[in-house]
């Protein structure tokens, strides 16, 4: 279960995704596990073309997400924290569309901060703080979200059904 992504399409598996995550206990796993769940949850995120995948995601009731979204000089830019809070919000909105590998064939306009600032820990359990903007204060926002046990549906507009293959173009 735990290599599978959790869906609203089962009604336990939603139950989970909205049930706010705990902090992660750096006390509780070794560093290799951590590596390991990292490494997990990037190939997991990749695999299903996301890109952000939250730990509650994969069924794991802690603080944690993962994002990887292009660098604009061709590559991609690979993020993973833990324990996240927002630190600063920008009173400006930006309206990006979002889906999410949780609620499949479904998307829909949502609303958010243009930028942030977020505190959290990395890998090692170190403090990290993080100014994004954009695209990334998006995904960033999206994955805090999970971890709250809400999820973009409940936020977005005009929210879309892909009804057949033929209607996606």
């Amino acid at each position: 279960m735990l290599n599978e992504i959790l869906t609203i399409d089962a009604a336990k598996e939603e139950k989970f995704l909205r049930r706010k995550t705990v902090d992660f206990d750096f006390e509780k796993f070794t560093k290799k596990e951590i590596t390991e769940l990292i490494v997990r949850m990037r190939r997991i995120m990749r695999k299903a073309n996301g890109i952000g995948l939250s730990a509650n995601q994969i069924g794991l009731d802690f603080k944690v997400f993962v994002a990887e979204i292009p660098d604009g000089q061709g590559g991609t830019k690979f993020y993973a924290v833990f324990n996240p809070k927002i630190e600063k919000i920008s009173g400006e909105k930006a309206i990006y569309e979002e889906g999410c590998l949780s609620v499949p064939g479904k998307w829909g306009d949502v609303e958010r901060a243009k930028s942030i600032t977020i505190a959290g820990q990395d890998k090692n359990g170190k403090p990290a703080k993080i100014k994004a903007w954009g695209l990334l204060a998006h995904v960033f926002q999206h994955e805090m979200d999970h971890l709250n046990g809400k999820l973009f549906v409940d936020k977005a507009k005009y929210i879309h059904e892909a009804a057949t293959a033929d209607a996606e173009t």
